[in-house]
């Protein structure tokens, strides 16, 4: 008996490993369409027919090289506005969405500061004020327009603390130091497959700006569990999970289709006229 118990173990182990190098390869070796944009590359990929992790999916990614002129920056409005829109207000050669905020409220939901300035914090729970919620342990400082991952302790305020002029907080952190960190058995948000947004860094220091798409027969989304094993086939050590569902937009600045790349899914449909008013993004000068 225990010999067939290790058999099976052995069985399903070997297959779980063939189905992650096949995955891999798919991903990695895709023919991905490139754009060489002002000190960026934008790379996107519609696969279909099942080859991407299992589903139909639209991916795409901006590179930006650690060499690069190119910064982050926040950016934060305080009635929702499409990622575009705050693109273009701060003359961004990119952009994607940022962190959670309030639907209703328009206000973050995670903590934000920027310039210096607290623009949002990190919203209790009704019966826990002290500790933060899953989607607000990640956060992302920038250094000079360079990102800094950490993962922060479970202290609601403990960002206030900190010295850097520009933080977001979102998360979970999915990959800390090339490893996919376990992550909560929450269907709705962990297991479910939705569009998805993502900010990440290689060994080299090349960040990654990432979107998938989802809610359509084209591309279906992913789970967070997959969400990083994508990001960790596109060469992701370090990378956070920031908000997603209808807000997932990539903003690219005189890109055809009015500089969207993706196809935001508000609107129900595969096209490029859904997109969602966010409260904050990340954009790229």
């Amino acid at each position: 008996m225990k010999k067939i118990s290790l058999f099976i173990s052995l069985f399903l182990f070997f297959s779980v490993a063939s189905a992650q190098n096949r995955d891999s390869l798919q991903i990695v070796s895709a023919r991905w369409q490139v754009d060489s944009l002002d000190g960026m590359v934008l790379k996107q990929r519609l696969f279909e027919n099942k080859t991407c992790l299992g589903s139909n999916q639209f991916v795409a990614f901006i590179e930006i090289p650690a060499g690069s002129p190119r910064r982050l920056a926040f950016s934060y409005e305080p009635q929702r506005t499409p990622t575009s829109v705050q693109a273009l207000r701060h003359n961004a050669l990119a952009a994607i969405n940022g962190s959670f905020f309030d639907m209703g409220q328009h206000n973050p939901i995670c903590y934000l500061r920027i310039d210096g300035k607290e623009l949002g914090i990190n919203t209790p729970q009704a019966s826990d004020s002290i500790h933060r919620k899953y989607y607000q342990y990640g956060t992302l400082l920038l250094d000079d327009g360079r990102p800094v991952f950490f993962v922060p302790d479970s202290a609601r305020l403990a960002e206030q603390k900190l010295k850097a002029s520009d933080i977001m907080t979102a998360g979970p952190m999915l990959i800390r130091d090339g490893q996919i960190l376990p992550m909560r058995n929450d269907k709705t948000f962990v297991t479910f497959r939705h569009n998805r947004t993502a900010v990440g860094m290689r060994a080299d220091g090349t960040v990654l700006l990432v979107v998938v798409d989802g809610r359509t027969r084209q591309s279906e989304g992913l789970s967070l569990t997959d969400f990083a094993r994508l990001l960790r086939f596109l060469g992701c050590r370090q990378a956070l999970n920031l908000d997603g569902g209808g807000s997932t937009t990539m903003y690219v600045k005189d890109y055809k289709n009015g500089g969207i790349v993706n196809h935001p899914s508000d609107n129900g449909r595969y096209d490029f006229a859904g997109e969602r008013t966010v409260s904050n993004c990340i954009i790229v000068r």
